[in-house]
């Protein structure tokens, strides 16, 4: 069957008849003529699927990415994905049923996202998550807005060393001029500012924003955050990255209120941005102030278990004044990605990925460091799978000469050095690929390599 059937003239004109308007221009009368096209578009000469095709794999072989060797993060990572992820993501069952609005004939799907809030909020030390956000930016995004719901205070403190990207997003969902947003900076050690926090939060602070590890990959000692703005009345909102939280307290733990992030890391490709989902998690006692959905599980007059959508405060559903948030839907297809990826790799398997990642990241560092002129950014403060080091030579440089080598190196943060590039190793990095990079690294940094 064709994948596009046009409507012939005969099907138009009657189409027209039955509406009553005699010319498909009728229809256009609301719109002003300044706005109306007069002329034929400026188009290419018809092509087939076939011509078509080959034209879009051409420009698609233009990308870089997929053949090279990844040390890029920042945000989003490569990570080995288990060939039943997809397989399983793809099965009718799933693709064709995602959106469970009629309980009776979606089970499967509810069940799946019963799990994945299950394994979110086990994951992040929390009570209560929601059926997935877009992406881990706007679920930081919406994270602040649901705390200035649930404090009545407008007043957002982000820590300078949370994603910029991230950032970004934020300050376009505060937009409005009855919010405000604070920077914290950083100290030299890459780690939120505690001094300056203490002076900001005077006033009335919904929340404090912080990334876990933060965007240079440093582990942030989130207790004493939360100990500040809980003494204030306000919440703390922790960005995890997933991967880490088998290897770090649990921002539950630490007194997180609310806890957000990016589950690209977690089964789902780097497809150049997206699709991807954001995950969401909080106390008990505000999750009918957060945004989304939840998937509950009960029982029928049988005594059948079965799975419903419990909570659903959009404004479809609730008077528009009350609803927590206007997404229409979410990202269930990722989610399952995510849900079958983490049942996929077990406990004990997603804690080696994240083993794996520490370790890999420190060997590439130390070996690094061991190339003259090079230097750690934040010498004394513990991370993660990403760190920041300072090249005697321009990181632009070190990009592209890696560049042609096949290497995706890093990337690079000129705003804190000219040198300075953001290096992340996961468990898909071999020893062979480091020292590749390590050999390469060298060569430029000595003046060769040309």
């Amino acid at each position: 069957m064709s994948r596009f059937i046009p409507n012939r003239r005969e099907h138009i004109e009657k189409m027209l008849r039955v509406i009553g308007v005699e010319d498909v221009s009728d229809l256009l009368q609301s719109i002003p003529l300044k706005y109306q096209l007069k002329e034929d578009l400026d188009l290419p000469d018809p092509a087939s699927e076939l011509e078509l095709q080959r034209e879009f794999e051409a420009y698609a072989r233009k990308n870089a990415g997929a053949d090279k060797i990844c040390f890029l993060g920042a945000g989003a990572y490569d990570h080995f994905i288990p060939a039943a992820v997809d397989h399983i993501l793809l099965r009718s069952e799933f693709y064709t049923a995602y959106t469970p609005y009629q309980a009776e004939v979606s089970q499967g799907t509810l069940q799946v996202i019963f799990e994945y809030q299950s394994m979110i909020a086990r994951l992040t030390g929390m009570e209560v998550a929601n059926a997935s956000m877009y992406d881990g930016a706007s679920a930081a995004a919406e994270a602040c807005l649901m705390a200035m719901r649930v404090t009545r205070k407008q007043r957002i403190l982000i820590a300078g060393s949370v994603n910029p990207r991230w950032m970004e997003v934020v300050r376009t969902y505060l937009k409005r001029d009855d919010f405000e947003i604070n920077e914290i900076p950083f100290l030299e050690d890459g780690t939120l500012d505690l001094l300056i926090a203490a002076k900001l939060i005077e006033g009335g602070t919904a929340a404090i924003l912080v990334q876990y590890p933060n965007y240079f990959g440093l582990i942030e000692d989130l207790q004493p955050i939360a100990e500040l703005i809980h003494e204030h009345k306000g919440l703390l909102i922790v960005a995890a990255d997933p991967v880490a939280l088998p290897l770090l307290r649990s921002p539950g733990d630490a007194g997180a209120d609310i806890v957000v992030g990016e589950g690209q890391s977690m089964g789902i490709p780097m497809s150049y941005g997206g699709p991807y989902v954001g995950f969401m998690a909080t106390r008990k006692k505000h999750a009918r102030k957060m945004p989304g959905r939840i998937i509950g599980r009960t029982s029928d007059r049988a005594d059948q278990e079965g799975y419903v959508l419990t909570l659903q405060t959009r404004e479809q559903h609730i008077r528009r004044e009350k609803a927590t948030s206007n997404i229409c839907s979410n990202q269930a297809l990722m989610a399952l990605a995510n849900t079958v990826y983490l049942s996929l790799m077990g406990e004990n398997g997603f804690r080696e990925v994240s083993n794996q990642c520490f370790h890999k990241s420190h060997y590439l560092q130390q070996k690094l460091l061991e190339i003259p002129g090079v230097n750690s950014v934040f010498a004394d403060t513990p991370f993660f799978r990403e760190f920041a080091v300072s090249f005697p030579v321009s990181s632009l440089e070190i990009r592209d000469r890696m560049a042609e080598e096949g290497i995706l190196a890093g990337m690079p943060v000129v705003e804190l050095g000219e040198g300075v590039m953001l290096i992340t190793a996961t468990e898909k990095r071999t020893k062979q690929e480091m020292d590749l990079y390590i050999r390469i690294a060298s060569e430029i940094c000595r003046g060769g390599g040309n």
